[in-house]
């Protein structure tokens, strides 16, 4: 294979891959869905069909959506940059920890808003974080839990709780807060729903206790679900596309996403499964609600009215007799996909830091590169080192690829000597170079192997800079203060077209005239495309293609001075 095609196909196809991924996400045609007819529209979703395995609750165990007030109607549009809702709300309830600023609703204890203290929005205003929840347009995400009963009252997402106190705040000599939200009605039934938030932790402990002062029993289930909308908190470049949806995990099933246009028609494996959680997930951020590990629940996704979209768990049935008392439990996260954060708290939580089929390389990859950040305290110089260390790893395939691509260079004035002999006749013209390649012992195809045996590798460490929180306004040297963001000057960009450049040099040229042409231009077409990707991205190209010239160059010269 000649080496220049070889070097063009990899080039062309991956610009085709990432612009295709990039268009697919902005432009591709998205299913129209409407709400279900007949049941409230932000109701949970009602359990359909059921697997009636001994291991898990049979159909008794599953009750009917009693039907609810109605969710008011939105604003017909929203103006661009305006904040309006389209959701009912009551007295706000303000959580302040070290990490999180919540906004509880005493409708249904909705958490409405929450605000990531340690992720601003943008490093010029370090005051002004992420809010990765919330109830207001552009971006809409909530979260949402109740108590559906087979047997007495509903305690849903619709009724009002009270509580003693508008305002909390986590104390420097305090460990957690608890915020306890009380409900009762006429008969004697209680609910307190109390959130415990911990300091350091992104994880809020939800309980739910019930009191059942009724006379007669009470039967039902916890059901806890996120809302939102497919907006995304993030500025991204048109160029990178990263995952916004659902995401689902149980017992057998690791990791699936569910995308907005799925969730109309997503069903489990089977009706209950056990342990698992559900999530709405998007490039550096998470939702997710995670129920007791040991216990079976059923999963559930909806496609609401106002693009709005659900997804979530109910638990199995419980009965809590006449003058007893019952609790249910579970947990919330919201926070940023931090994976030592989240492999402790639920199993495969830490797959929502998505590198796709190449996890099994990411994942190490990561680990070195977090390691290296340890010792030298800059993500900069840990992709520099991470691309080094790779590099070594692979120097002998890469060498047998240069020094293909040294021999051919180095034979180049007599193929093409042969080319003009022959002319059009490729019959004879191939005839005659495979006689050259055989007498001096060249391989044509010896630099194709080793360059695809690497494309794995530095794909996944391409998706670990993408997709890793940890790099997310982690700065450099000198301009460069967010390798998440575009060089500001583009000087990088410039860097790796000169390097794709001079690489291009160091090649046998191609014969054909059309092939010189477009090899010429992809260091400009590479310089304009990287232009808008983030620096750390570009940053491990303009290494990998240094570290990438300085070893054809020795290798390249020591051949010729052997001529």
């Amino acid at each position: 294979m000649d080496n220049p095609r070889l070097f063009l196909f990899i080039a062309l196809s991956v610009v085709i891959m990432l612009l295709f991924s990039a268009w697919q996400e902005q432009y591709a045609p998205k299913q129209q869905q409407s709400p279900v007819a007949g049941v409230p529209t932000d109701q949970p979703l009602s359990p359909g069909s059921i697997d009636n395995s001994p291991s898990v609750p049979s159909n008794d165990d599953i009750p009917s959506v009693q039907p609810q007030a109605t969710v008011p109607s939105a604003p017909s549009a929203a103006a661009p940059g305006v904040a309006s809702t389209i959701i009912d709300s009551r007295q706000r309830i303000v959580v302040l920890t070290d990490l999180l600023r919540v906004e509880i609703d005493t409708l249904g204890g909705d958490i409405r808003k929450a605000a990531l203290l340690k992720y601003p929005k943008k490093l010029k205003n370090p005051d002004d974080p992420v809010v990765l929840f919330n109830d207001e347009f552009p971006v809409i995400m909530i979260a949402q839990s109740g108590l559906l009963a087979n047997v007495g009252s509903n305690v849903d997402h619709h009724v009002v709780f009270s509580a003693d106190k508008t305002q909390y705040h986590l104390s420097e000599t305090s460990e957690s807060i608890s915020v306890i939200l009380k409900w009762k009605s006429d008969d004697g039934f209680s609910v307190n729903k109390i959130y415990t938030f911990h300091r350091d932790n992104y994880v809020i402990d939800m309980e739910v206790e019930v009191q059942n002062d009724t006379g007669q029993d009470w039967s039902g289930r916890l059901y806890r679900q996120l809302q939102r909308n497919d907006a995304t908190n993030q500025e991204q470049s048109a160029f990178i596309y990263t995952y916004t949806g659902g995401v689902v995990s149980y017992e057998n099933n690791k990791y699936e996403k569910v995308s907005f246009d799925d969730m109309a028609t997503w069903k489990p494996e089977a009706s209950y499964v056990k342990a698992g959680w559900v999530a709405m997930i998007e490039h550096y951020f998470l939702g997710a609600w995670i129920p007791v590990q040991d216990q079976y629940n059923y999963f559930y996704t909806k496609v609401l009215d106002n693009g709005r979209y659900m997804i979530g768990i109910s638990s199995a049935e419980r009965k809590i007799a006449a003058g007893e008392s019952g609790q249910f439990s579970s947990k919330l996260y919201i926070g940023p996909k931090e994976q030592d954060r989240l492999a402790t708290i639920a199993p495969n939580l830490q797959l929502t830091v998505d590198y796709g089929v190449l996890t099994i390389l990411a994942d190490p990859v990561f680990w070195l590169l977090k390691k290296i950040h340890h010792y030298i305290g800059n993500w900069g110089w840990a992709i520099i080192f991470v691309t080094l260390i790779i590099k070594l790893v692979f120097y002998k395939l890469s060498e047998a690829a240069y020094r293909s691509m040294a021999n051919m260079r180095k034979f180049q004035p007599k193929i093409q000597a042969l080319r003009e002999r022959y002319g059009g006749d490729r019959q004879r013209m191939s005839q005659a170079m495979m006689e050259i390649y055989k007498k001096e012992k060249i391989n044509p195809l010896g630099g194709c192997l080793p360059m695809l045996v690497q494309i794995p590798v530095f794909i996944a460490l391409y998706w670990v800079l993408l997709e890793s929180v940890e790099l997310r306004q982690a700065p450099f040297i000198l301009w460069i203060n967010d390798l998440s963001s575009k060089d500001p000057y583009y000087v990088l960009p410039v860097l790796m077209g000169v390097s794709m450049f001079i690489q291009q040099k160091l090649n046998p040229a191609p014969m054909d005239p059309m092939q010189q042409k477009i090899l010429s231009f992809l260091p400009i077409v590479f310089t304009l495309f990287f232009a808008f990707f983030p620096s750390g991205l570009v940053l491990y190209w303009v290494a990998n293609n240094i570290l990438s010239i300085m070893q054809q160059w020795y290798i390249t010269r020591k051949i010729e001075q052997t001529a």
